[in-house]
């Protein structure tokens, strides 16, 4: 079960001149987005070869190895919930720290079943976290619309539509090897904010 539930992207108050500065593009999440992330890799490649080079891939964690040299920075914290960083009030410090103009949310994995942070986590150890990956997915679009502003919209990016935990996962549940869908699914987003 892959718990990437859907992807929120979010311009923060975008004003940039994409003449004088690059557009600083913050990925927020957990391992997914962390460690390595190279679906990070692969979007930063398809949007250099679409001609879009004035952006800079920003957070306070450098890149991982993949292989390919690219934008790597990045605010992806293994094991972080969602309502944690919330809770703990997380996000202003790293927002402050790297003053992002989009910040792309790939969040919720860890909070579908949180008690695997102490115990393996085991797809049929909880039958019922497809199901609350599917009632989380279909609750976004509505809190996007009802949140979203002219000065910062919110744009939902469905990772979870055609994702398959046995071929998309390297360990048959929550880890993705299926880096080249998800770079695709972002890609039509970010190079529309870039």
């Amino acid at each position: 079960m892959h718990a990437k539930l859907a992807v929120l992207l979010a311009s923060l108050a975008y004003t940039v001149n994409p003449v004088l500065a690059a557009t600083k593009v913050m990925f927020l999440g957990d391992s997914i987005t962390g460690s390595p992330g190279c679906w990070r890799a692969l979007l930063w490649t398809q949007l250099v070869n679409a001609g879009k080079t004035n952006v800079d891939m920003v957070g306070t964690l450098p890149a991982q190895g993949c292989g390919i040299p690219y934008d790597g920075d990045n605010e992806g914290h293994g094991g972080y919930l969602a309502t944690n960083i919330a809770n703990q009030n997380m996000l202003p410090a790293w927002l402050s720290a790297t003053t992002p103009d989009v910040v792309a949310m790939t969040l919720g994995t860890n909070d579908v079943r949180p008690i695997a942070q102490i115990l393996p986590m085991n797809p049929s150890g909880c039958t019922e976290c497809n199901q609350r990956v599917i009632a989380f997915n279909s609750a976004i679009p509505a809190w996007a619309k009802n949140k979203t502003t002219t000065a910062s919209p919110i744009t939902v990016v469905d990772l979870y539509k055609g994702f398959n935990t046995t071929t998309d996962t390297y360990d048959g549940f929550i880890h993705e090897n299926g880096n080249a869908k998800i770079a695709a699914s972002y890609y039509p987003f970010v190079y529309n904010v870039v």
